[in-house]
């Protein structure tokens, strides 16, 4: 199991700083690569540039919670959250489907010769 991991290219985990303006405040944000993949697939599915949905996660978390204390840490658990759900509707979508077909591979008895 081991070997899938560390086998990963290393510019995946390799992190990356990003100047992020969030309501006229320039900030820094470090991340690794994979993360910031992650939130552009996440920007693109939501027709926004990935400076504007971290704005808005930013905005978002701080009317939740009322203080963002580790926003970096923040950003790569929503990028992991994002991963999981996608993978869980896959799985509901190919389980929901295998019935049907399953039903079409089955000839009714009335079709056999």
């Amino acid at each position: 199991m081991c070997e899938f991991f560390v086998k990963a290219d290393p510019i995946l985990y390799e992190s990356r700083s990003r100047t992020i303006r969030i309501h006229g405040v320039l900030t820094s944000i470090r991340l690794e690569n994979m993360v910031w993949d992650t939130l552009a697939e996440m920007a693109l599915e939501e027709s926004c540039t990935t400076n504007s949905l971290i704005a808005t996660f930013h905005d978002e978390i701080l009317a939740h919670r009322g203080e963002v204390p580790n926003f970096a840490s923040f950003l790569r658990v929503t990028a992991m959250r994002y991963l999981r759900r996608k993978l869980t509707q896959r799985s509901e979508a190919d389980a929901a489907a295998a019935p049907t077909r399953a039903r079409s591979a089955v000839v009714p008895l009335a079709a056999r010769p």
